[in-house]
């Protein structure tokens, strides 16, 4: 005989962090990089709407009493969870996130569990259905964690103070080998978007995207500009170590220029030709140069496209989803 209350138990569970979920999801669908990755984030916070409302009938099949709270607490614990990440760096944002997903997976495979013998076979199937789910789910984030391991650009966009997170780690990681004056550049500039970031970041959802490409200009723009004194200083002090070192610390920020590509004669080649090339790209950094070298000039949607679609394929080799 099932357990009834131990069912019941893991579907309220399940229905409060279910809650929790789509309130994210739908925070997150400001954050998408791409159109697709929206319609993508679009659709999972409708599904989590779709796996809420069965387990509310599966509860009412049940006859437990209607949970008022869960909804109340997952926006609640939605709402902490979004203040508290706008400190945090991206990774630790995805990182609670797929904490979350990873609790909805084993409290389903749990419920598949109590249900698997004599328990009713509506919430046993529901439970197949919601681990199948959130299997997908936790592949997909960790497949965006490992992008950001690489180096990215992730399949999201990172909110303003985020952006100044990031950009503040990269400036502190900037080699001492570049000259007093250029890095005091980027750390001035870097200083303006913190402050531009918390001015800006108490606007509405919608205007995430937007502020998050604007600050994220002003931090390349400085960095870049931090780079070009450095390479100067080089050359005229004929420093060999840091001129040759000055373009791969390009790459790595996110600013490289056309012939410093992996893919010769870039600029010149069309959509197709480049996508071609593109597709051939083994290393992450080769792939994180062209996305950001795109993003910054021409934008191309259809390479922009196909460099994620092959950066996702060898994140995905290396955390072995």
């Amino acid at each position: 005989m099932a357990n009834t209350p131990a069912v019941v138990a893991q579907l309220r569970a399940l229905a409060r962090l279910t809650r929790a979920e789509i309130q994210i999801a739908r925070t997150r669908v400001a954050q998408a990089r791409t159109d697709a990755v929206r319609r993508e984030l679009t659709e999972n916070g409708d599904d989590a709407v779709r796996r809420a409302e069965r387990i509310a009938e599966a509860l009412r099949g049940l006859d437990a009493v209607p949970d008022v709270v869960a909804p109340v607490v997952g926006r609640a614990a939605a709402l902490v969870k979004s203040t508290v990440e706008q400190a945090q760096p991206l990774d630790e944002a995805l990182l609670g996130d797929l904490a979350l997903e990873h609790q909805l997976l084993d409290r389903a495979r749990y419920l598949l569990a109590l249900t698997d013998r004599d328990g009713p076979a509506s919430v046993h199937r529901l439970a197949e259905q919601l681990v199948a789910a959130h299997t997908a789910t936790v592949d997909w984030l960790t497949t965006v964690l490992a992008e950001d391991a690489l180096g990215g650009p992730t399949a999201l966009r990172p909110t303003p103070l985020q952006v100044v997170t990031g950009g503040v780690t990269r400036a502190v990681r900037l080699p001492t080998r570049l000259t007093v004056d250029g890095v005091n550049r980027a750390a001035h500039e870097v200083s303006r978007a913190r402050a531009d970031a918390r001015r800006r970041v108490g606007g509405v959802a919608r205007l995430v995207g937007r502020f998050t490409s604007d600050t994220r200009e002003v931090v390349t723009t400085g960095v870049d500009a931090a780079l070009e004194r450095a390479e100067d200083v080089a050359r005229d002090g004929d420093d060999h170590d840091t001129t040759t070192a000055v373009p791969r610390i390009r790459r790595e920020l996110g600013v490289p220029s056309a012939d410093e590509l992996p893919v010769r004669r870039y600029d010149e080649l069309s959509v197709q030709q480049a996508v071609g090339e593109v597709r051939k790209l083994r290393s992450p950094d080769d792939l994180q140069a062209v996305i950001r070298y795109e993003e910054q000039h021409k934008n191309r949607s259809g390479i922009v496209s196909a460099a994620r679609t092959r950066f996702a394929a060898v994140a995905k080799d290396v955390v072995g989803v």
